[in-house]
Formats: C-alpha cells, structure tokens, sequence
C-alpha cells in the first residue's frame, strides 16, 4: 500500500473512532440533567465526522463547512462559559468537575473538527496525521483510565455512575 492510500486508510480510520466516540459521547448522556443539550453537542460532531470517514473529500462541500464551522463556533463559546465557571468556582481537579469534562469534550470536537476543515485541501498527512491518530485515540484511552482509578470512578455524579 503506498504511503499516500495508507495515509487516507488512517484518516478514514481515525474519523470512523472519533465517530463512535462523539455517538457514544451522545448515548452517555441519558441520565445527565441537560441530556438534550449534550446530546446535540455530540450527534451533530459524529454526523460529520461520519461522513468525513466514507467520503473524505466532503470537507470541502459548502453546506458541510457551515453546519462544521456552526458547530465548532458554539464549542468555542461552552469552552470559554466552562472555563470561567472551573476557574471561578473550582474545587481540584477538573476530571473531578463536571464542567471540565464537559469542557475537556467541547475541547476535543473543537480540534477534531479544525483537523477535519485542515483536511479539505489535501489528506492529511505527517504531523497533521500524528495529531489526528493521538486525538482520536486520546478519549478511549481516558475512558480506560477513568474506568479503572477507582478514586475517580468514587468522585463522580451519580448520574454518571448509573449510566456505565
């Protein structure tokens, strides 16, 4: 397989995780206290990446860009709300806050759909591939953690032990 089709094999392969990521991101959110507003946050980044993943040139196609760049701009505005709030009121670490994981994951469709516009011109490749693997890989390895540290798992809403 030559470098290039190798290339685009990963970035469709890296969409296809961030995807399941961002949908089960959305499915999680059932018994949270603003599920409907999570779950919006989430479906519409695993709608597009899911069409990035089965048609990579789609980032280019005006209407995707718009609903991309909607999105990622409402992202940007949580980050900022989030952030305030964590440094205002704050208690340890920002895992243990709700809002920090909130803001961890507006985060995370921010850079993932920045990779996904930075894709339109030409797959990605290099760094810009390293980057899309490590992000892409990033949630389900903190998913892992967070699983088995039983000290976090003991810091969590109990909205959010009942949905695992």
């Amino acid at each position: 397989m030559s470098g290039g089709r190798a290339s685009v094999c990963l970035w469709r392969l890296c969409n296809i995780l961030m995807a399941a990521f961002f949908g089960l991101a959305a499915a999680v959110q059932v018994n949270d206290p603003d599920a409907g507003l999570w779950t919006v946050v989430y479906l519409a980044p695993a709608a597009l990446t899911l069409l990035v993943s089965i048609n990579p040139s789609i980032t280019g196609n005006s209407v995707w860009r718009l609903l991309c760049n909607l999105h990622s701009a409402g992202c940007v505005v949580g980050i900022i709300a989030l952030a305030h709030s964590l440094f205002a009121y704050a208690q340890g670490n920002i895992l243990h806050e709700e809002e920090g994981r909130e803001l961890l994951g507006l985060a995370i469709i921010a850079i993932w759909m920045s990779l996904c516009r930075s894709s339109a011109k030409s797959p990605l490749a290099g760094a810009g591939l390293v980057a899309a693997v490590v992000v892409a890989l990033l949630p389900f390895v903190s998913w892992l953690y967070i699983s088995v540290n039983k000290e976090m798992r003991a810091s969590w809403p109990t909205h959010c032990k009942t949905v695992i």
